[in-house]
């Protein structure tokens, strides 16, 4: 029978290295597989527990340990998890770049066992897979993937005859139609930090495009490069004008969107997982639409891939790999992704609803795809990037030095 054990940080902070240490079986021959997750939310959390009820089901001699620490202490406990001699048997986690730098440091068992007879390629597309490997090997099981893109309020548009718009021009009419009806035109809870990261990836990539938004986040460009500069400024003068909501910084993602849901702010930049907090009688009252263009042919998207991957110093890896396997599943995948309208990683299993059949579209329209900031960039270097983010648009007089400093910070990192 799984335990679900949600952890308070100050526990978690005095035992980082306790939440693991998997037992390779109990005295009746049962194999204990540990799991640390950070699926803290209440619709993903049940899930995920859906998810581990079905796989203990059909594999009875396996019992489940889950345990449960909210996201922003998950990325920060994570490093001392995979360093430790007892590590969890599994983590949940981010493909790409995030996942690679720990495979390149040695902290991730290969998953290939897992799949024999290319059957990892015969469940992911092209891009999953290499969005799931390093140096040759798979590291990583996608489960599911969403896209970002603005979010808002159908009762207060359709109460100030508000159409969706489709240029930044637009964007600028609507945010100002919606602040003379004191409603704030933009909501974002900047006291999580990432939430700076999706502005910065869409504002960057479609003001100077795909292929210029990738050389920055991997080093090639400078901070203080001129168009870089105007994506800043850009972010700095939707605060100037008023559009943000007020004390951004003192909300978190989660309460930022109630100010949505509720009417008092009209626009929300944020990943799909905004309906997993979303009330159910407020679900069908909120829409997306892409994020508006400066003119482009094209345009961008960020697709975050989320998964699982095993640790190198897994107590019990036999179990994990059965894990990773169930996993891969196209049942598997859509107990997750259905409930909660996110798109599986297993390309066998069909969209499951109309909205999640307009992200797709969306994502097949664009040019090009994001992991998001954090994701594509090193984890240090995406961190300064996004105070950096926040300080400009607090202080937009500072931007030039705001951007000095942070390309020190790119020179130091990337060296």
């Amino acid at each position: 029978m799984k335990k679900i054990l949600t952890l308070m940080l100050a526990v978690l902070v005095a035992g980082a290295v306790f939440a693991g240490g998997g037992q390779e079986s109990g005295d009746d021959g049962t194999q204990e597989l540990v799991i640390n997750s950070y699926m803290s939310d209440q619709a993903p959390k049940e899930a995920f527990e859906a998810l581990v009820a079905d796989f203990e089901e059909k594999n009875p001699g396996i019992s489940v340990t889950v345990n449960t620490t909210a996201h922003e202490q998950f990325k920060t406990l994570l490093p001392n998890w995979l360093t430790s001699r007892q590590a969890p048997d599994v983590v949940t986690w981010f493909a790409g770049y995030r996942m690679q730098a720990f495979a390149e440091r040695g902290l991730l068992e290969p998953i290939g066992s897992a799949f024999p007879n290319n059957a990892f390629a015969a469940q992911f597309p092209d891009a999953f897979q290499k969005a799931s490997s390093y140096d040759g090997d798979i590291y990583f099981l996608p489960q599911s993937w969403y896209w970002w893109a603005v979010y808002y309020n159908t009762e207060v548009f359709d109460r100030l005859n508000l159409n969706p718009p489709k240029t930044w021009e637009e964007f600028l009419q609507v945010s100002e139609t919606l602040k003379q009806n004191n409603i704030a035109p933009i909501a974002i809870g900047a006291k999580d930090t990432w939430t700076a990261g999706g502005w910065f990836d869409y504002l960057n990539s479609a003001i100077n495009g795909m292929d210029f938004h990738v050389d920055l986040t991997a080093g090639k460009v400078s901070y203080t490069d001129p168009r870089v500069v105007e994506t800043f400024q850009t972010f700095a003068d939707l605060n100037q004008r008023g559009y943000i909501m007020d004390n951004a910084t003192s909300y978190s993602w989660q309460e930022a969107a109630t100010l949505l849901f509720n009417g008092e702010a009209g626009m929300y930049l944020m990943g799909q997982f905004i309906k997993d907090v979303a009330p159910e009688d407020v679900k069908s009252k909120i829409d997306f639409f892409t994020f508006p263009s400066f003119g482009r042919s094209g345009y961008a998207v960020d697709t975050p891939i989320d998964g699982y991957m095993v640790p190198k110093n897994a107590t019990n890896k036999e179990a994990a790999m059965k894990f990773m396997a169930y996993l891969a599943t196209p049942e598997a995948q859509a107990l997750f992704t259905v409930p909660l309208g996110r798109l599986a990683a297993n390309k066998n299993v069909p969209v499951p609803n109309e909205d999640a059949q307009k992200g797709l579209d969306m994502v097949l329209g664009a040019e090009g795809a994001m992991q998001f900031y954090d994701r594509d960039a090193p984890e240090e270097m995406a961190a300064k990037g996004m105070n950096a983010i926040l300080d400009a648009m607090q202080n937009p007089g500072d931007i030039s030095e705001i951007l000095a400093n942070l390309d020190r910070e790119r020179e130091r990192i990337y060296r």
